[in-house]
């Protein structure tokens, strides 16, 4: 999943929202290093990524692509289930999208201290294009996918994949709730298996 969904699986404890968000940037036992509800936030990611990754309905998502954008398709996958999550998000939600990503932006600014380096070279760019809340558009999709193009040296082609997102919309969308629904259920259990682990 992309950073919308990460997020918001996080519930309301913001950490455990930080940890998430940021556990792409933290390699391998590096996490040991952040305190200990951080820690949870990136275990939880790393939980949710391998519960994606191994789902059958997103692998099918996933197929659709394939033929295009090889292993990029994965990646193309989570960035629209994030557009889905956006473009829908008063069924999950019953803050406005446009002030949940506010509110998140502010609890990053206010916890820059505990943010890797890569994470604080792009938040700028996040917070003033407002990515979270782009979501909800396909304009908004085009631009992550555009910039996600030039950081593979033009060689994915993942700038091109509205294309699929529009001719395949109701199918990916249906794919979405049904395998966002499941994954709910997922972050919810893994967060109680985390708390339970600390109360020992």
């Amino acid at each position: 999943m992309n950073f919308l969904a990460h997020i918001y699986l996080s519930g309301d404890d913001d950490l455990l929202k930080i940890g998430n968000f940021i556990a792409d940037s933290i390699k391998g036992k590096k996490y040991l290093k952040y305190p200990p509800r951080i820690q949870d936030g990136i275990i939880l990611h790393r939980a949710i990524d391998y519960f994606t990754d191994t789902h059958p309905v997103f692998r099918k998502s996933v197929q659709r692509l394939f033929p295009a954008y090889r292993h990029y398709s994965g990646i193309i996958v989570d960035i629209f289930y994030d557009h889905f999550l956006a473009a829908n998000w008063e069924d999950y939600s019953d803050t406005p999208l446009k002030d949940y990503s506010e509110n998140f932006y502010r609890l990053l600014d206010e916890n820059q201290e505990l943010l890797p380096i890569k994470v604080l070279n792009f938040m700028p760019y996040m917070i003033e294009e407002n990515w979270l809340y782009s979501y909800r558009k396909i304009d908004g999709i085009q631009k992550v996918l555009n910039g996600m193009n030039r950081r593979t040296g033009r060689k994915s082609g993942m700038n091109m994949a509205v294309k699929e997102l529009e001719g395949s919309y109701p199918s990916f969308e249906n794919e979405f709730r049904l395998f966002f629904e499941e994954l709910q259920d997922f972050s919810r259990i893994k967060i109680t298996q985390i708390d339970k682990k600390k109360d020992r």
